[in-house]
C-alpha cells in the first residue's frame, strides 16, 4: 500500500497523488452481491433539493456489505480484496464454510487465505467480530454497533480505529476517532482491528475534475452571491460579509451547535476534542 505521484505534464498534475492499490487482488466484483445504485443528486422522495452541491459523478454499482457479521461460529476464508467506489475503505470477500459469500470491510493486516469467524468464542484477531463483552479492554476495534443486531454504524471509513477503554455495568466505554468517549451496550458487536487503506488521507485530489468524478459539485461562497440569494451577498466591490458566518437561511455556522437529540446525551461520556 502506498501513494504514487505523476509526471507533471500539467500544473495541477504536479501535485496530484493517487493510491497504488497494491492490496487489491481483483478488478471485478462478485456479481451476485452487486446491485444497481440510483442517483438521487441530493433530492428527497418528493424531488426537492435537500442536500446542496451533489450531482454528476461516475456511475457506480452498490456492493452489499455485511455490517452485522451475524454468521456466528461459521469459519470463512478471505477470497479477494477489492475496491469499493461507494466508500473510502476497501472490502474483502469472504467464502464461508457453508458455501455463502459475503463482503466485509477490509481490516488492516488481513490477507487472502486468512480464516475469519464471528461470535462470542472468536479469537482476538484482526477481522474477527465479537460482542463488546467478550473483547478485552484496550483492544482496537471498528464497525461498532449502536443497537444490538442492527449492524455496525460507527468507525467504518478508511483508517478508522476506536479503542475499548473500560466496561461498566451493561455498557462499554469506547473512544471514537473524533476523541469522543461513548457508552455502547456490551451486547453490541464490533470487529477487531483497524479499517484498511490507511493511505487514503494522504491522497491529494490535485484538480477540480477529480472532485466532480466523486459527485461533488462546486461550492459558491456566500459573499460572492447577490443579497437575494444569501445574507452575506451584495455590497459594492469585494466585502467580507459584515457579519458572522451564516447559512443561506440566516442560521449561524462555524461552531454553532446543531445537536438536538437529548435522548442519547446520556451515552456520551466525553465530547469530541476540538480540532
Amino acid at each position: 500500500m502506498g501513494v504514487k505521484t505523476y509526471r507533471p505534464y500539467t500544473e495541477t498534475r504536479r501535485f496530484q497523488t493517487g493510491l497504488t492499490f497494491e492490496e487489491i487482488t481483483t478488478a471485478s466484483p462478485y456479481k451476485p452481491l452487486v446491485e444497481p445504485k440510483t442517483r438521487i443528486s441530493g433530492r428527497n422522495n418528493q424531488g426537492r433539493l435537500t442536500i446542496w452541491r451533489r450531482g454528476g459523478g461516475h456511475k457506480r454499482q452498490y456492493r452489499r456489505v455485511d455490517f452485522r457479521r451475524d454468521k456466528v461460529g461459521i469459519q470463512a476464508r478471505v477470497v479477494t480484496i477489492e475496491y469499493d467506489p461507494n466508500r473510502s475503505a476497501y472490502i474483502a470477500l469472504l467464502h464461508y464454510m457453508d458455501g455463502e459469500k459475503r463482503y466485509i470491510l477490509y481490516p488492516q493486516g488481513v490477507k487472502v487465505g486468512d480464516k475469519l469467524v464471528s461470535g462470542p468464542d472468536a479469537d482476538i484477531v484482526s477481522g474477527n467480530a465479537l460482542p463488546l463483552k467478550n473483547i478485552p479492554a484496550g483492544t482496537i476495534i471498528h464497525n461498532i454497533e449502536l443497537r444490538q443486531g442492527k449492524g455496525g454504524q460507527m468507525v467504518r471509513s478508511a483508517g478508522g480505529a476506536a479503542q475499548l477503554l473500560a466496561k461498566e455495568e451493561n455498557y462499554a466505554h469506547v473512544r471514537l476517532p473524533s476523541g469522543e468517549i461513548r457508552r455502547v451496550h456490551l451486547e453490541c458487536m464490533a470487529t477487531i482491528g483497524q479499517v484498511g487503506n490507511l493511505d487514503h488521507e494522504n491522497v491529494t485530489i490535485g484538480k477540480a475534475g477529480r472532485t466532480r468524478w466523486l459527485g461533488r459539485r462546486p461550492t459558491v461562497r456566500g459573499v460572492a452571491k447577490n443579497p437575494v440569494d444569501h445574507p452575506l451577498g451584495g455590497g459594492e466591490g469585494k466585502t467580507s460579509g459584515g457579519r458572522n458566518p451564516v447559512t443561506p437561511w440566516g442560521k449561524p455556522t462555524r461552531g454553532y451547535k446543531t445537536r438536538h437529540n437529548k435522548l442519547t446525551n446520556r451515552f456520551i461520556v466525553k465530547r469530541r476534542e476540538k480540532k
